[in-house]
């Protein structure tokens, strides 16, 4: 028997709507006791998934709000129990009102994550459905929510059951022949199966290189600005993100250590990050902001080099360039064009190029179709691509165990010894999937949701 929790599933800032939500065996009994049909029939007798005006009522028997009230019963909810909303007017005081009176009904508060732990934990949701929710509802673009909503609709999932259901299959194999010796089983033979180990291997492999993907559309692109100091680097900072982030001066150096700000550009998600002009210094904290600098350009997506366009270019420059250039992705900023341009595209060394003014806006609006072309547009967000770490950490185990059964066949050990690795790649896709998933696991998994869903 599962206890009635209660949450409120839509948020705490005033809305139009607020939604209480209940799951339990006693949801619709702790229910009636703060809720009156205007039709005067009872909850419990009100058809299922019919919305139902009422009031609800505290302890006192005051009314909190007139509201809809809708029953799921168990198995065809959300968590495959017996459920309960409340459709109310999204007051926060409302709402937590509301609660209240289910609390003091008999619920008790939900954890986070609980709903769609249950549902998980009832087998309405595998283990990657439910770790698409949290994903489909911390979305920052259109991109994200798309492919976080095909994993919870199971595209990864679809993915990976063959792959799983093709080495449980060996597996069974070759313990059938081993504990019923005098059936007619067809004789093991694990060389047998060593083509089809491979195609396992090549199909996991294929999904881990979707992470770096994956990663840029769940977390946005890491894009360094980086140039000598005083080329405008922090002003251009302030002009994508439409404040003044960076504090800006004429003074070489103002910026000592890397400044970061998110931003939507077109389709694509940016962590700007505003480095410390590169140069050679004295300052030993400047100097330090420089390491900085340096570092955060090793470790971007992308690159964004910036250049005094009005100065011809300098030793400092080219020594900026040459570290962009080691970048995966690097474009280059003209930067300052009105106060003349002296530097020209023909001047450097990078694909892409444009001309801008940080200070007024001019010719920024040409970064989000660079953008959308260099990242947006080559990712496909269907939900077959992996964007959760622990689950890109999980497949990598798989596909290594698959790799050392394959390097055990060729040294010619034993099945049974060839085997405990096939058996580690299941259980480590186990924990994707949910098949073999640890309690701790499962735990540290929904303390990533907040209350309510």
């Amino acid at each position: 028997m599962s206890h009635t929790i209660a949450a409120v599933s839509t948020g705490n800032q005033v809305s139009a709507i607020g939604i209480l939500r209940l799951s339990g065996d006693d949801c619709v009994q702790i229910a009636q006791q703060v809720f009156q049909a205007k039709s005067g029939i009872p909850l419990s007798h009100i058809p299922a998934r019919k919305l139902t005006l009422g009031v609800l009522r505290d302890k006192q028997n005051r009314v909190i709000d007139q509201c809809m009230a809708v029953c799921t019963p168990a198995p065809h909810s959300y968590t495959g129990e017996d459920t309960v909303e409340f459709h109310c007017h999204g007051s926060p005081a409302v709402l937590a009102a509301g609660l209240e009176a289910l609390y003091q009904a008999g619920a008790r508060p939900a954890q986070r994550g609980e709903f769609t732990k249950r549902a998980f934990l009832n087998g309405r949701l595998e283990l990657s459905q439910a770790e698409a929710v949290i994903d489909l509802i911390e979305s920052e673009t259109a991109d994200a929510a798309a492919n976080a909503a095909g994993q919870v609709g199971g595209a990864l999932q679809k993915k990976l059951a063959p792959i799983y259901h093709t080495l449980t299959d060996i597996c069974s194999h070759f313990h059938a022949v081993l504990d019923y010796p005098d059936e007619e089983i067809e004789d093991f033979r694990l060389e047998n199966y060593a083509a089809l180990l491979r195609t396992q291997a090549k199909l996991l492999h294929a999904l881990l290189s979707t992470y770096g993907q994956g990663r840029i559309l769940r977390q946005g692109v890491a894009a360094a600005i980086v140039g000598k100091p005083n080329v405008g680097k922090s002003s251009l900072l302030n002009a994508l993100a439409g404040y003044d982030r960076a504090i800006v001066t004429d003074i070489p150096g103002t910026t000592r250590d890397t400044v970061e700000e998110s931003i939507r550009i077109g389709s694509t998600r940016l962590r700007l990050i505003d480095t410390a002009g590169i140069r050679e210094t004295a300052d030993a904290v400047e100097a330090m902001g420089v390491e900085r600098s340096k570092a955060a350009a090793e470790n971007a997506d992308l690159v964004i080099f910036v250049c005094d366009g009005a100065q011809p270019l300098t030793q400092e420059d080219r020594q900026v360039i040459e570290v962009c250039l080691e970048a995966p992705n690097a474009i280059a900023l003209i930067n300052k064009t009105d106060l003349g341009q002296v530097v020209l595209p023909s001047d450097l060394p990078f694909t892409t190029i444009l001309t801008v003014c940080a200070k007024s806006g001019e010719g920024l609006e040409q970064l989000s179709q660079v953008l959308d072309t260099m990242f947006a547009g080559n990712i496909p967000c269907d939900g077959s691509i992996l964007t959760n770490p622990r689950q890109y950490d999980a497949i990598r185990r798989a596909y290594e165990a698959i790799l050392a059964a394959l390097q055990g066949l060729q040294l010619g050990l034993t099945p049974d010894a060839v085997l405990t690795d096939v058996e580690q790649s299941m259980e480590a896709l186990g924990e994707v999937t949910g098949a073999t998933v640890r309690e701790d696991i499962t735990a540290r998994i929904f303390e990533r949701f907040c209350v309510g869903k």
